[in-house]
């Protein structure tokens, strides 16, 4: 079991994560990207990358790399790296759904020998208690005996341009000693960051989950805090930069949490802990928090609104940045819809403007087509939801200019100068 220049690997998924990986090891190796969506694979195949994570010279570099929605492609990898995404349902519970289906996928191509690794985030345990039984079952192989696993954790940052697959230490771990340093090896050589070897599967799992987990708690605090100054009458800002002249104090800021990893991973880590009798509190307190931020911003923002004498009914609302994060496309799990459908509880007119959006995928993920551009002078509140670039260039003048002569302007990502801005978290 060694990695050679002929090693053949298959990315199944083709998204945020899957994609950088497959044009790092189709540099190298033989690499087949295989993903469901047809027209993805029909745009990589024409070297365009909507998700704006690869540019189309890097794209171009990866000379061994091919794309394909035809499973019987599949056959030829020897190593096929799991890249899908792992969702929660409306109950909060993990949606092992898609790795269900790509295990499926991978169990009717498998040969005796091949190797799976996966890089979804779950829960401890959920590779081998999971998905390996699916594979078992489709292939009618035995696991550490016909085919091996592996699991190397995912930590692509959508839209960071600084930390990146090659620039990111690599956890690795493997089903079994030589299954882990064939991984380790594979991974070493497409991430010159290095890589770290995991004593087991479960445990590159837990580091995974803990790692959202933990930003998530800080922001969690940092929100709640939040709350209290507001009633205190003191700026956040004001105190955690005064805090932050400490050398050990942790720069985090209160928002709303979104994207696909800190608002969905805790809740795969306290699901397989109530599995096993034992209750978080701590971490769901933290969820609770940052879930409920959405509703005490709308609320905020209502409040600013009657204090300034500017009816709340059929009030138009203008939303500045709909994806979970600034300067990216990406619009998974986002929490400003959850302000949005707040707003629109009180028979607000909210219009959203985001130039980093694609409309067709807003409109399919969550009903809204946002507008191709604000109307100078027609808004009775202006919300800087994300803080894009664009809404950056524009400052306080540029964002009040759509604006009525009466509105508020809330910047939610202290994006401008405490006096400039009506209203901040």
């Amino acid at each position: 079991m060694k990695v050679s220049k002929n090693t053949s690997i298959a990315i199944i998924g083709l998204g945020y994560v899957g994609l950088p990986l497959a044009v790092e090891f189709g540099k190298k190796y033989p690499t087949l990207g295989f993903d469901i969506n047809a027209r993805r694979v029909k745009e990589l195949q024409e070297g365009i990358d909507t998700t704006l994570e690869t540019t189309a010279d890097e794209l171009k570099e990866a000379t061994r790399l091919s794309y394909s929605t035809d499973i019987e492609d599949l056959r030829r990898a020897t190593v096929y790296i799991v890249t899908v995404p792992t969702p929660v349902d409306e109950h909060k519970s993990p949606d092992l759904t898609p790795l269900q289906k790509a295990s499926e996928t991978v169990g009717k191509v498998l040969k005796k020998g091949d190797i799976v690794v996966y890089e979804s985030t779950v829960y401890p345990g959920a590779t081998e208690e999971y998905c390996i039984p699916v594979i078992e079952r489709v292939s009618g192989m035995k696991f550490n005996q016909d085919f091996f696993a592996g699991y190397s954790p995912e930590r692509i940052n959508p839209g960071d341009k600084e930390h990146r697959l090659t620039t990111i230490t690599k956890v690795t771990s493997g089903s079994t000693p030589e299954a882990a340093e064939f991984v380790d090896a594979l991974y070493a050589s497409i991430i010159p960051a290095g890589t770290h070897k995991a004593a087991s599967i479960k445990v590159a799992e837990a580091a995974k989950v803990i790692e959202n987990t933990q930003r998530d708690l800080n922001i969690a605090l940092m929100n709640e805090l939040t709350i209290i100054f507001k009633k205190l009458g003191i700026d956040t800002e004001d105190v955690l930069q005064a805090a932050g002249t400490k050398w050990n104090f942790l720069p985090f800021r209160p928002g709303l949490v979104g994207g696909h990893c800190i608002g969905v991973d805790p809740y795969y880590l306290t699901h397989k802990a109530e599995a096993l009798g034992y209750h978080p509190q701590v971490i769901l307190a933290g969820r609770r928090i940052n879930d409920n931020m959405a509703g005490y911003v709308v609320g905020q923002l209502v409040k600013q609104m009657i204090k300034r004498r500017i009816q709340i009914e059929n009030a138009n609302v203008l939303v500045m940045g709909l994806t979970f994060k600034e300067n990216c496309p990406d619009l998974r799990n986002t929490k400003v819809i959850d302000s949005i459908n707040k707003l629109k509880d009180y028979n607000i007119n909210v219009d959203v403007y985001d130039p980093w959006v694609d409309a067709e995928a807003a409109q399919h993920e969550y009903g809204i087509t946002p507008i191709k551009e604000p109307e100078p002078g027609k808004y009775d509140a202006v919300v800087l939801a994300v803080a894009h670039r664009q809404f950056k260039e524009l400052g306080a003048a540029g964002l009040r200019r759509f604006g009525k002569e009466r509105h508020v302007l809330f910047d939610l990502k202290y994006v401008l100068p405490k006096k400039e801005a009506d209203l901040r978290l």
